[in-house]
């Protein structure tokens, strides 16, 4: 288990032109949102290039682009900002970035056609090597959400078995592996990996491929929406999900980095929008093997851009025009709380039991949903102090796993209502 420092970062919106400012790329501008970031006392952001901008061809990555990309780390490296790096963009709040030769007349699909997916390795590979000696670069991430593009709800989707998108993973973390030897790469899903029973990308494929498991916690889900803003499963959703991860985890001990969590207004109020950061934050602070927790976002987007989600509009810790908002500071006040502190919080001793069915496919996960079971369970296991982590059916009578875990207590979704002891189970 490692006690190294938590990390504290957020993810990079630039304040002028959204992710568009690749199209007209100002290094001042850049350098100017990223004092504002350091400001905070945070030590890396997670970067967005564009993919049909960096890749306009199958077979051509604009060399301009890899240079400006390479310009922004560097940048961030001056003022103590370490890097991590989004590849396949793709989708960012509600709007999908696809290159022309995968849609209309080139219309292919972008999991398992064999000269996309070759075009997606070089493109990785390509990012990934220019940033190879940056002492700053944490690593690659395939792409931001793009399970989204395989299973509905996506009104078009490129559809596949879990299978298929075991191996384009594994296909794609090699190539960036082979630009960037050592890194940290990964590939980060949205919260249907966990909760849509027919999305082919699954817990299992989050929880075991790539060097850290990656989780994104919005409470806009229907988790505020059920429960409340103030209510234990949504300031608790984040730990939620870095607990339930857990569950796959083939390694006792594997990192898991909250690589997304916002306050959505309006399910979570702007005047309460502090206090619901920080004890987001605080609450996946208490979950053993947190890597750390990039927020999302670093600044507003501007209203002079149309068509966004109205939440999408208020979720930066700063505005477009830099100055520091309220959760801002509540995310600053945390970084500077830990900064050089061991994060070892108390093992989890009681494991909910997670019975979704087959272990890789997770055919029945929407019992982890809001409104699930095991996602009831869970609250109600946190509302009375039990601290609660998750164990697959198939390994809760494993005495070595639970052993390695520190698990001492199993418990069912049912066994939850009922008052602790009896109900309960000793671990074997």
């Amino acid at each position: 288990m490692s006690s190294a420092p938590p990390r504290f970062g957020a993810n990079y919106t630039p304040s002028q032109g959204w992710f568009h400012h690749w199209l007209d790329f100002d290094l001042d501008h850049v350098r100017a949102d990223l004092d504002s970031i350091a400001g905070l006392g945070l030590d890396h952001i997670r970067v967005f290039p564009l993919w049909p901008l960096f890749q306009p061809n199958r077979t051509f990555v604009r060399p301009r682009a890899v240079e400006q990309l390479v310009q922004l780390a560097d940048a961030a490296a001056e003022r103590g900002l370490d890097v991590n790096v989004d590849g396949l963009q793709g989708h960012l709040s509600s709007f999908d970035f696809l290159p022309a030769w995968t849609r209309t007349w080139h219309r292919r699909n972008i999991f398992t056609d064999p000269d996309v997916v070759a075009g997606q390795a070089e493109y990785l590979r390509t990012l990934a090597a220019a940033l190879a000696d940056r002492p700053n670069f944490i690593g690659m991430t395939v792409g931001n959400e793009i399970a989204q593009f395989a299973a509905s709800p996506h009104p078009d989707p490129d559809r596949i078995t879990p299978a298929q998108a075991g191996s384009w993973l594994e296909r794609l973390l090699a190539a960036c592996e082979e630009g960037a030897p050592g890194r940290t790469h990964l590939h980060a899903e949205y919260d249907a990996s966990w909760y849509q029973d027919d999305q082919p990308f699954t817990p299992a494929h989050a929880a075991r491929t790539g060097a850290v498991t990656a989780v994104h916690s919005w409470v806009f889900n229907g988790t505020a929406q059920r429960y409340g803003a103030g209510a234990t499963a949504t300031e608790h959703h984040a730990a939620y999900l870095v607990e339930l991860s857990k569950a796959w985890a083939l390694e006792p001990h594997r990192p898991v980095w909250l690589q997304e969590v916002g306050a959505p207004a309006p399910h979570i109020a702007p005047e309460h929008a502090a206090a619901f950061t920080a004890a987001t934050v605080a609450n996946a602070l208490d979950c053993p093997d947190l890597w750390g927790v990039t927020w999302w976002c670093s600044h507003d987007v501007s209203r002079s851009l149309a068509d966004f989600p109205e939440l999408e509009y208020t979720l930066g810790l700063l505005t477009n025009d830099r100055r520091v908002k309220p959760a801002g500071r509540a995310v600053a006040r945390i970084a500077e709380e830990w900064r050089g502190r061991e994060h070892r919080p108390a093992p989890r001793t009681c494991a909910l039991v997670v019975d979704a069915g087959d272990d890789e496919t997770a055919p029945r996960r929407s019992v982890c949903a809001p409104g699930g079971p095991v996602f009831e369970a869970f609250a109600r296991l946190t509302a009375d102090g039990a601290r609660p982590t998750t164990v697959l059916a198939s390994r809760a009578d494993d005495p070595d796993h639970l052993a390695a875990r520190g698990i001492t207590e199993v418990v069912t979704p049912q066994q939850a209502g009922l008052p602790r002891g009896p109900a309960a189970r000793t671990a074997p």
